[in-house]
């Protein structure tokens, strides 16, 4: 067993000369090398918002007590600089509870915002919030949720929160108490500016694509307005974390065109984000994966290279997540002072550094 530790940061400028104020991390849950060139090989000509990524990398994803991580331990290293063990949420091996960078930023006085397209108490969100030892807890999970001062939330996970909680009503009602608009429609929230908001458009996931239509680049375009103006009247920076949760589930499903739609629903994420960070000053994008699923290759259909046109195929190996490393794209303010090989942990480490989140 092995652990990464945190260590005393510093303030790091960018590579502007400015100071990196922003987060705003993108995850693609499942999303491996494979599934960005599937992306890009079937977009042809046109660029992917990939490949306007000014610096890349690549992290080891292995958990604390497995060389093949689940979404809790990946999740709980991306967010909380710490390795841990699978099914595991926000606590170590011995059930310590770990700081993540949102809990950071939101001590520090920072808006902060999740958006996904599972529901909410699901692995990778709850990893940037929760501390249970047990993945599947949702009743605790969703509790942790209500605590969690998280400002603007957008995904799934309505059938708990509906749910009674020890401080009467139920999880909504405590979500109304604290200051939040809370509404099951994306539409409702056209209208904001800022202000606490949780959008649970449904009882547990959400439709997979294209069904759901542009639900994750609006809630994206939708959030980072509201902490970008909330950020202004605090005078700090702010964090969003977005994940395309559903393409590792089709990558469990071992279905290609699911795993297509899914991949250009969270480039449209990452675009919204991309486009953000041309015109706001300190703002640095981070794109990567919690682990691959699927063990996805795209391999040549013709033995003759020489052929001008030379057909390819999409195989899956397992219907399980696999080992290999996934790849970190970097944009905006500091995307210059990460790069390398590094365990996922430490990819957590460098960004709370540069956002001096202590």
């Amino acid at each position: 067993m092995w652990v990464a530790v945190i260590c005393t940061v510093v303030r790091v400028a960018a590579a502007d000369g400015g100071e990196v104020r922003s987060l705003i991390f993108l995850i693609g849950d499942g999303m491996g090398l494979a599934q960005v060139s599937m992306l890009q090989t079937e977009r042809g000509d046109t660029l992917t918002a990939f490949d306007r990524a000014q610096q890349v990398a690549l992290i080891r994803t292995r958990s604390a007590n497995s060389r093949v991580t689940d979404s809790a331990a990946a999740g709980t290293a991306l967010s909380s600089a710490a390795k841990t063990g699978n099914g595991r949420l926000g606590v170590d091996m011995d059930d310590h509870p770990l700081r993540s960078m949102m809990t950071r930023a939101h001590e520090k006085g920072m808006p902060t915002g999740i958006a996904v397209t599972c529901y909410l108490q699901h692995a990778t969100p709850a990893a940037f919030y929760a501390h249970e030892a047990n993945r599947n807890d949702t009743e605790l999970i969703t509790r942790d949720l209500l605590a969690s001062g998280v400002d603007v939330l957008f995904g799934g996970g309505r059938k708990w929160l509906a749910e009674e909680c020890p401080e009467g009503g139920s999880g909504l009602d405590a979500l109304r108490r604290s200051g939040y608009f809370v509404t099951d429609r994306l539409e409702a929230t056209d209208t904001l500016t800022r202000g606490r908001v949780a959008c649970v458009v449904a009882e547990k996931h959400l439709e997979p694509a294209p069904r759901r239509g542009d639900y994750l680049p609006r809630a994206t375009r939708k959030a980072l307005e509201m902490l970008e103006n909330d950020a202004a009247a605090r005078g700090t920076g702010f964090m969003l974390m977005v994940e395309g949760s559903q393409i590792d589930l089709a990558g469990h499903a071992n279905d290609v065109e699911w795993m297509q739609a899914e991949m250009r629903d969270f480039d449209r994420a990452v675009e919204v984000a991309m486009d953000y960070a041309d015109r706001t000053p300190g703002v640095l994008v981070v794109v990567t994966a919690d682990h691959e699923t699927g063990g996805l290759s795209i391999p040549g259909q013709e033995a003759d290279f020489t052929r001008a046109h030379s057909e390819i195929g999409y195989n899956f190996s397992t219907r399980n997540h696999s080992a290999t490393m996934v790849p970190v794209y970097l944009y905006g303010a500091g995307a210059d002072r990460i790069g390398g090989v590094m365990e996922n942990s430490e990819l957590a480490r460098r960004i709370m550094e540069l956002l001096d989140l202590r």
